[in-house]
């Protein structure tokens, strides 16, 4: 077995090589071995790290990884996990070509920019809502449901209840097709009808409805439907 971290001398030790140095000169290991923190009975944190590393040909393949996947490695409990899949999100984050916030969301394009590479991960379908401003500025952005996209899982009390919770003027819905083929569905296009009427009723538009796929978008308001 490695030595442990504490065992090793302390020029030698993650943190201390981070602060000496910068982050830029740490191992893949080092790096994954901070974010972990600490051990098991029977694995040092590096060994922990070594043995996540090992399982996939590339680091960049990490990014796939699920939180039952980690909870079932030797080493990595609920806290430990969390701590890997919160590291990683951050750090998609940070290359995101698009940030929504405090911009004006007045193209389509946007979102499939801000979306594409969260969608690219899931084999399920996420629907969200972004939530705007008089001038079509950026609000707040919610996930609302998970799986099949359909007329009795989409509430819209659920949708226009979050709008008034922020004093939205408009909502921008988007979802995926996990097929990657972007051409709404008859169910698509009924939720997004449903939701127009509705959301005329109260004042609060449907702006536009926004379908994702793998590198393409379809916009029911570039289609003329909205």
């Amino acid at each position: 077995m490695s030595a442990m971290i504490k065992e090793l001398p302390k020029e030698e030790r993650p943190r201390e090589r981070l602060l000496k140095y910068g982050a830029n000169v740490l191992s893949n290991e080092e790096l994954l071995a901070l974010i972990i923190k600490s051990g098991s009975k029977r694995k040092s944190v590096k060994d922990i790290a070594q043995d996540l590393l090992r399982s996939y040909e590339n680091v960049q393949d990490i990014r796939n990884i699920t939180y039952e996947q980690l909870i079932h490695r030797e080493g990595i409990g609920d806290s430990k996990a969390c701590s890997i899949l919160a590291a990683i999100e951050l750090g998609e984050r940070l290359h995101q070509p698009v940030i929504l916030e405090k911009k004006r969301i007045n193209q389509a394009e946007l979102v499939f920019e801000y979306y594409k590479s969260y969608f690219s991960k899931t084999s399920q379908e996420h629907f969200y809502c972004i939530y705007v401003d008089s001038q079509k500025r950026f609000i707040k952005e919610s996930l609302l449901f998970v799986g099949t996209l359909n007329q009795s899982l989409v509430h819209p009390r659920e949708i226009f209840k979050e709008a008034y919770l922020v004093d939205a003027s408009g909502i921008i819905c988007v979802h995926n097709h996990p097929s990657g083929v972007v051409t709404p569905s008859r169910e698509d296009i009924h939720l997004t009808n449903r939701l127009k009427e509705i959301g005329l009723l109260l004042g609060i538009p449907i702006l536009d409805h926004v379908i994702i796929g793998r590198d393409s978008y379809y916009s029911f308001f570039e289609d003329d439907r909205l």
